[in-house]
Order: structure tokens, then C-alpha cells, then sequence
């Protein structure tokens, strides 16, 4: 690397670095209900049928796609 290098960078970077980028004004509380046993295990359950369950048929199924009907 030359020497001319870090200043080609700082170059192409300086006008990046000026942008004002608005930050969110995000304030968090503590949840009006508390999550019960019920409602978390319907959550995990509905992700695992969701996003699980196809990638475990898929998997289960790969011969079947590697013999190219």
C-alpha cells in the first residue's frame, strides 16, 4: 500500500462521516401484562411449526430430490 492510500480512504469516507443521521426516539416500559406460561409456549410453538417443521421436511426428503424425478 502506498502512501496516498489513508488519504484516497479518508477521501472517499469524509463525506459519510458528515451526514446527520436522525436518531429514534425509542423509550421502552415494562409491559402493561406480564407474557403467561400459556401465551410463551403458543409463541415457541406457532416458531417451531412456522420455521422448523418445513426445513425438517425438506431435509428429510433430499434423496428424493436428488434422484431428479
Amino acid at each position: 500500500m502506498s502512501a496516498l492510500t489513508p488519504l484516497l480512504l479518508r477521501g472517499l469516507t469524509g463525506p459519510a462521516r458528515r451526514l446527520l443521521v436522525p436518531r429514534a426516539q425509542v423509550h421502552s416500559k415494562p409491559p402493561r401484562e406480564p407474557l403467561g406460561t400459556m401465551d410463551v409456549a403458543i409463541g415457541l410453538t406457532s416458531c417451531f411449526l412456522c420455521i422448523l417443521l418445513p426445513a425438517g421436511w425438506v431435509l428429510s426428503h433430499l434423496e428424493s430430490y436428488k434422484k431428479g424425478e
